[in-house]
């Protein structure tokens, strides 16, 4: 029997010919980059031939753009040929233990091509080659397992598994976006998502020393291996700032209640910075409405009055319930509950409904242009 897989996408069909090309040739191109392979595309199915069966297995569940796929064997369409391989798929389900002589099955036949037989008819005799091998009962309606035919022309394609995949858009093909990222749960999913979305990531990382402890920037980098196991064809590009500097300006020279908004302000600006040199189109972050102090609704406003790119935040409206199931998902959950000290310039009592008036007179204050300047040189 020959081995394959047949993977399929979800939205991208929707798209207009062209378009929906481009993508295709994207997906493409970000399978073969996870691992070695034969690929073709036809009519909305994903035919791979993989040199490391397993390896494919694995991964093709970390490929944006693949809403589902199944391992199949494939033969030639012709009754003699589909007898004897779904025959030995019998078999081989029998040894399995999938399929017994009390297992209600139901064969359902997919057909694209000209041919001398109906999908029901070849769906009648794939049942007949089935009760051949083990007397189990057929149910159409409520099957225990279900074997699937795709007949494409002169070759067919047998299997009786789905495999759920990542779905959304292959990564690469909506461009480019700047996330920050802390050492934290939240940030980590934000990226996820827009990856899902389509968008290459450069991730930036704020070092606070001396107001946060090594351990902080150690998590970044675990986080971003996880997230990479999700990047097939645009690896995350990194970049890290010494941040600890304009920190202290901000405490020394503004209001400590402004803290934590003056600083989420120089993290844009400096985004927008890594942004311009990145050619990328957007800034994201893991805000989420009320959750800690800088993401009140005012706060919100007032950090990105002056952004010049715009922020996504794809967990706007989430709790933090949700956003830890969608962690926990992925993988980064034990690395973002990880004890790392924490920022200690958060004051005691940060604004929660900071004044956009009073946030700019901080800015001049600290000075913000020339501060970000000088950190955009410590980038590393």
């Amino acid at each position: 029997m020959n081995h394959s897989l047949i993977a399929r996408y979800g939205e991208i069909g929707l798209k207009s010919p062209r378009v929906r090309g481009r993508f295709e040739r994207q997906l493409k191109s970000n399978i073969k980059t996870a691992f070695e392979c034969k690929i073709k595309i036809s009519q909305g199915r994903i035919y791979i031939h993989p040199k490391n069966f397993d390896e494919a297995l694995i991964k093709l569940k970390r490929i944006f753009g693949i809403v589902s796929f199944s391992p199949a064997i494939h033969t030639k369409t012709s009754y003699e040929d589909i007898e004897n391989d779904l025959g030995k798929y019998t078999e081989k389900l029998i040894s399995e233990n999938l399929i017994s002589s009390k297992t209600k099955f139901a064969v359902r036949c997919r057909r694209v091509g000209d041919h001398d037989f109906s999908s029901q008819e070849m769906a009648g005799f794939a049942g007949s080659v089935v009760r051949k091998k083990i007397d189990a009962p057929v149910n159409l309606s409520n099957p225990d397992i279900k074997i699937f035919l795709e007949v494409r022309e002169d070759e067919t394609y047998i299997f009786h598994e789905k495999i759920k995949g990542p779905g959304g858009l292959p990564l690469g093909s909506q461009g480019r976006l700047v996330a920050l990222i802390s050492s934290g749960i939240d940030s980590p999913v934000a990226a996820y998502l827009m990856m899902k979305r389509g968008c290459a990531i450069t991730a930036i990382h704020f070092d606070n020393d001396p107001f946060a402890g090594p351990k902080v920037t150690e998590n970044f980098k675990e986080l971003i291996n996880k997230l990479n196991e999700y990047s097939y064809g645009f690896p995350i590009r990194t970049k890290i700032v010494k941040y600890g500097d304009y920190l202290e300006k901000c405490k020394d020279n503004a209001p400590e209640k402004l803290t934590c908004v003056l600083c989420k302000s120089g993290m844009y600006k400096l985004a927008s910075e890594v942004a311009k040199k990145e050619n990328a189109l957007g800034i994201i972050d893991g805000s989420s409405v009320g959750q800690v102090a800088s993401q009140t609704l005012h706060n919100i406003l007032a950090t990105r009055a002056n952004a010049e790119f715009p922020i996504l935040s794809p967990l706007i409206g989430l709790d933090k319930i949700e956003i830890e199931k969608i962690s926990r998902k992925i993988g980064t959950f034990p690395i973002s509950e990880i004890n790392d000290g924490g920022c200690s310039a958060v004051p005691r009592y940060p604004e929660t409904k900071a004044e956009l008036s009073r946030v700019n007179d901080a800015l001049e204050l600290i000075n913000q242009e020339v501060e970000i300047r000088k950190a955009v040189e410590k980038l590393y």
